[in-house]
């Protein structure tokens, strides 16, 4: 299955772990994932991307007309060092700022039968990538990939969090 949607991955725990990145068109998706990009993250695809399920796990690579180039609006498609696929972890969907809650549930999404961890995110915001990153590595992948949200008192002072 093709889904209009870029995916771009990190090493995180020992593996390489994608985060498809959807919304509608001129929503910043590419310009998302060229900045995080620049903050170490790898290209899988860009705009289109081929998804397909095995062993309870989903997967995702660029076709191959695509594969490896980018679009850089004000720029054209430029070509960019990607990796030939990855286990898609979580689903990013670019809304506005202002459809996003501030502090929503977890959230999730079917792809080809698999529940995915869905976050929602302005895309060009400065903070997307760090968002993105944060997700990925509060992902829980021995309990169906749920996202970890640490508790508040975790914060608080003497509460567990910073003295």
């Amino acid at each position: 299955m093709i889904r209009h949607a870029g995916l771009i991955a990190r090493f995180e725990r020992g593996a390489w772990r994608g985060v498809l990145i959807e919304g509608p068109s001129g929503a910043g998706k590419s310009d998302l994932a060229l900045r995080a990009l620049d903050q170490g993250w790898s290209l899988v695809a860009d705009d289109r991307t081929l998804v397909w399920a095995c062993d309870g796990r989903l997967y995702g690579r660029a076709p191959d007309s695509l594969a490896g180039l980018i679009e850089v609006r004000g720029h054209g498609v430029i070509a960019v060092p990607r990796r030939p696929f990855a286990t898609i972890a979580l689903v990013a969907r670019c809304l506005q700022r202002d459809a996003i809650e501030r502090t929503p549930e977890t959230d999730a999404l079917a792809v080809l039968d698999l529940s995915l961890p869905l976050v929602a995110l302005a895309a060009t915001e400065a903070s997307a990538p760090a968002k993105l990153g944060r997700a990925l590595s509060l992902l829980d992948f021995a309990d169906n990939r749920r996202i970890k949200r640490p508790a508040l008192a975790e914060f608080l002072p003497g509460a567990g969090g910073v003295p």
